[in-house]
């Protein structure tokens, strides 16, 4: 089960695809983050989520939200991916599944899942949006809870 809307989001600090450690506590209090768990990179709809979301990227920046994805691929696989799909925001590398675990971001219990949060400047999560095949929904989603979180700032 994943952590729903409501609850504080778990910090963990985790390697970024050029081996830099990202702690997602940070952002606390500076940003909205848009936490998006993906199964793997290069795959067809992982490579699609990446690449909407960078497509939308500048909407979410312009919002004050910094984008982040988290899959247990290495730091050299996202190193990879990024760089061949120019994706301007930061890519997390959860060997362990251990953040994946955190926030209940697996279908089944098992299977990697596809679940993107919304996490607030006061470090809780607002929105979650889990979906294996609408992947247009993650980003759809994640904006419009921006762009309220955003308004609700003014």
């Amino acid at each position: 089960m994943s952590l729903q809307a409501g609850v504080k989001a778990p910090d963990f600090t985790l390697p970024d695809q050029a081996g830099n450690p990202v702690r997602l506590g940070d952002y606390v209090g500076r940003k909205v983050v848009v936490l998006y768990f993906y199964p793997k990179d290069n795959t067809s709809g992982c490579t699609a989520e990446a690449c909407s979301f960078r497509d939308s990227y500048e909407s979410f920046t312009d919002a004050g939200a910094e984008v982040i994805g988290v899959s247990s691929d290495s730091v050299e696989s996202h190193e990879k991916f990024a760089g061949r799909h120019d994706l301007p925001f930061v890519l997390l590398s959860d060997r362990d599944r251990a953040v994946r675990k955190q926030y209940g971001a697996s279908t089944l219990g098992v299977i990697p899942g596809r679940i993107t949060f919304v996490i607030d400047k006061d470090g809780t999560i607002r929105h979650t949006f889990s979906s294996m095949t609408n992947i247009g929904g993650h980003i759809d989603e994640a904006l419009k809870i921006v762009k309220e979180l955003a308004a609700d700032d003014h």
